[in-house]
């Protein structure tokens, strides 16, 4: 009988020790195919995190828009279908317009990490839409607009859009249409090269780096500068499944985070730099504003859009109390 009693106290506690050391595995998502470099960012950290954490978490990436559309990520996530999604948060800044503010940034993750932006834009995820944001990747890569046809001014020099076809979504429809006065034609990024194909449209804004893993230079042959924005690309995780992580796991998840939002800093520069060059040898031609009219396409960027991030903000619960503070930490004034 002191046997039996023994043996399942042991056995007993074989299944606690190992329901205590259970690994946890995190599903994911990612918004753009595979083949894009923003993608094989993120998946570089995914594999940070496998590596970190044998035995205490792993990522077990799903797939991308062919497993979850694009713009149902978001919602995905919140309603904890997925776990974790990577994307932009323009895609989901209808809910959260405080994310205007790092459209806009000229700043890196690495600074707003260090001055609490990104605390900030935590904070707001998770009282907005039940998400922990964990990480601003791929920052530091800022926007052009790229046309099939040489560009043409105004007499002061200002970009004339007269005529264009131009390809607009949420990151920069409130500079195109507002600043530039264009009429943008809305398209997810996975319909831009047949739409530039048949000619549906003949320019589009993209970041600095992507344009030849789209292939889109197969018809756009001139790079507008100044460039304006920044990529806004971050991870969020549904706030359950984080507050079910073991401390380990957590802490695994968001120290590799903050070492990614360094290196990708660094990688996505250099490969801004090898995209440019391979494009200017390929024949791209690089058209610039110049003096007020390139400081005014500058200014107009950013102003337009903080002012639809205030205007949105307004509506909804909280207002716009973060509104200052996120233009202070995300924006530098020179």
């Amino acid at each position: 009988m002191k046997m039996n009693i023994l043996g399942g106290f042991i056995a007993g506690s074989t299944l606690v020790a190992s329901a205590a050391y259970a690994e946890d595995t995190v599903t994911a998502v990612h918004a753009f195919p595979e083949t894009l470099i923003y993608t094989q960012s993120f998946l570089s950290f995914v594999d940070k995190v496998n590596e970190a954490g044998k035995g205490v978490v792993q990522i077990e990436v799903r797939g991308g828009p062919e497993a979850i559309g694009m713009f149902q990520q978001p919602d995905a996530v919140r309603d904890g279908i997925v776990d974790m999604v990577y994307t932009p948060g323009s895609f989901y800044g209808g809910a959260l317009p405080e994310k205007d503010a790092m459209v806009t940034s000229n700043l890196t993750a690495i600074e707003t990490r260090e001055n609490g932006g990104i605390a900030l834009i935590d904070e707001i995820h998770q009282e907005k839409m039940g998400l922990k944001y964990l990480g601003w990747f791929d920052s530091g890569v800022c926007y052009n607009l790229w046309t099939r046809d040489e560009p043409t001014f105004d007499a002061d020099g200002n970009l004339d859009v007269d005529g264009l076809k131009l390809r607009g979504n949420n990151v920069y429809n409130a500079f195109f249409t507002n600043y530039l006065g264009a009429q943008v034609i809305d398209l997810p990024t996975g319909e831009v090269y047949s739409a530039l194909q048949r000619g549906v449209v003949d320019a589009t804004g993209w970041t600095q780096i992507g344009l030849i893993d789209l292939k889109w230079n197969e018809f756009l042959n001139y790079r507008i500068e100044p460039c304006f924005f920044s990529t806004d690309l971050g991870v969020i995780v549904n706030n359950e499944k984080w507050e079910s992580l073991s401390d380990e796991s957590k802490q695994i998840l968001q120290d590799v985070a903050i070492q990614h939002e360094k290196d990708s800093v660094e990688a996505l520069r250099t490969k801004r730099d090898e995209d440019f060059a391979a494009l200017e040898e390929a024949g791209m031609k690089v058209v610039t504003l110049e003096g007020e009219a390139g400081a005014n396409y500058l200014a107009a960027a950013r102003e337009k859009t903080w002012e639809r991030m205030k205007e949105v903000m307004a509506e909804q619960p909280g207002g716009t109390d973060n509104y200052d503070r996120l233009v202070e930490l995300f924006y530098k004034l020179d």
